[in-house]
């Protein structure tokens, strides 16, 4: 199953194709680690902070990106890059730039005060807000459990809870062999 192609949906019907990275089971039930097909990426709108000459990203709802979306596939389209709406987050397909010190940001991603590294791919206005679209230099991951009808679906987030310390030490394990490997 590894290697393989699957196709996930969400609740409104999207599709998003994604890549079995690799399959495991915890107690009888068979999970995939899947990373998607296309690019994802995310719109982040630009704020002005307190400090007038200073600027922050915040997060876009769900109804600003449909207002936003056709400009933002606009802009994305003058680098031969196709914006879609797919399930569980958008993605770009297309070859992306290479990355340059100038295009490269750190976001707050987490509550907890975690920061990822995301590229910058465009940046556009709509009705004078500035917003700009960006993609993790860490590609997204998602993890599903194989149904009783054989289906994937994606885990709510209890049921990640519950796996994460499964995952976190099937990770471990997989590292720690591929770095034996790397040495012999």
């Amino acid at each position: 199953m590894e290697g393989s192609t699957i196709v996930i949906k969400d609740d409104a019907g999207k599709n998003l194709t994604c890549t079995v990275e690799t399959a495991f089971k915890v107690d009888s039930t068979e999970y995939l680690l899947l990373q998607p097909v296309d690019v994802s990426v995310q719109i982040f709108a630009w704020q002005e902070t307190d400090d007038e000459e200073e600027t922050e990203l915040v997060d876009v709802t769900e109804e600003e990106i449909d207002l936003i979306f056709s400009t933002a596939q606009a802009v994305l389209s003058e680098q031969n890059l196709t914006l879609r709406r797919s399930a569980y987050t958008l993605t770009v397909e297309g070859e992306l730039p290479e990355p340059t010190d100038e295009d490269i940001i750190e976001i707050d991603t987490e509550e907890d005060g975690n920061c990822g590294e995301f590229q910058e791919l465009a940046h556009f206005y709509y009705e004078e807000q500035a917003f700009s679209v960006f993609t993790a230099l860490d590609p997204l991951m998602f993890i599903a459990k194989v149904g009783d009808d054989g289906l994937p679906e994606i885990l709510t987030p209890a049921e990640m809870a519950d796996l994460e310390p499964y995952v976190e030490q099937y990770l471990d394990h997989v590292l720690s062999t591929e770095d034996a490997e790397e040495e012999d």
